[in-house]
């Protein structure tokens, strides 16, 4: 049976009978999570910023079928297509914080289109780290980029969804659903306080091609800087978008490319020093990337 035909409902009303328990709990996290309401820690030159989105992240995690098990499988998959619908609205803000500041967004110029290539310089940092922990070419899938959807779906497809370089990709993009949120927020203070970059620049940085990271920086940012935050939010969600459309291109020709080549320069030598060794073996599903476009 093809699993797409599992969520297909004849009638709304079929749909909410099945899918009820999801609703009335998500409207719950809601309430409770705001009447728990933001939370500020500071931390060194940063502030620990809390949001009431990550504690209906937590206690989502927490009903999920591999904690208290409230939820089954087939509830969270359900759910999982939600995610857009729920964020919609959030969208709609950012599209008319944007248009509202076309001007001011439009004057940045190539930087917002650009912007996406500096993601390729976290490659040299993470590549040789992920190596000296013992991971092989499950480094290539979870170092290329940041592992949201688009990034897991291009890497499942170039070396397929069995290979070492997936099971990096998804070991990121889980890791970084859970604890992203609070990392993204906690860095977008942290290089605020340093006072290096222009607030529209670190909005434009929060743009990664994660909407709900994004949304985590770019509100961190406008808590710091109350009398940009409309601004903020609209360079925010332009580059969203566009790392959106271009981030895809650049992980297929670029990304992907740079980081095999890198792996196979750096494992022979930082291989010898790793602290354990994964599973997965150099000749597993090894197909180069810029092989796998051709």
């Amino acid at each position: 049976m093809d699993h797409r035909n599992q969520y297909r409902y004849t009638s709304v009303g079929e749909r909410f009978k099945s899918e009820w328990r999801i609703y009335l709990v998500a409207i719950v996290f809601v309430i409770i999570a705001d009447l728990i309401g933001q939370k500020r820690f500071p931390v060194g030159p940063g502030m620990l910023i809390l949001f009431p989105i990550f504690y209906a992240l937590i206690m989502g995690v927490v009903m999920g079928p591999h904690a208290v098990k409230f939820f089954k499988e087939k509830e969270v998959k359900a759910a999982s297509g939600l995610v857009l619908v729920a964020i919609g609205p959030f969208i709609a803000k950012l599209g008319i914080s944007a248009g509202g500041n076309i001007m001011k967004v439009i004057s940045a110029g190539p930087a917002l289109f650009l912007q996406e290539l500096g993601n390729l310089g976290t490659i040299f940092i993470a590549l040789p780290i992920a190596i000296l922990l013992g991971l092989k070419r499950e480094s290539i899938g979870a170092c290329h980029s940041i592992n949201r959807e688009t990034s897991l779906a291009l890497v499942n497809d170039v070396y397929g969804p069995d290979s070492a370089e997936t099971r990096g990709s998804l070991s990121i993009y889980v890791v970084g659903g859970m604890v992203g949120t609070i990392y993204f927020g906690f860095m977008a203070t942290m290089c605020a306080a340093t006072g290096l970059w222009h607030p529209f620049a670190l909005a434009m940085a929060s743009g990664v091609g994660a909407g709900i990271m994004m949304a985590s920086a770019s509100a961190s940012l406008a808590a710091i800087y109350p009398e940009l935050a409309d601004q903020i939010m609209a360079f925010a969600g332009t580059s969203e978008t566009l790392s959106g459309i271009d981030g895809i291109y650049i992980g297929l020709f670029l990304a992907l490319p740079i980081t095999n080549w890198l792996y196979n320069k750096l494992e022979p030598t930082l291989g010898k020093f790793a602290l354990g060794r994964s599973k997965s073996t150099d000749t597993h599903n090894q197909i180069p990337a810029e092989e796998a476009v051709k």
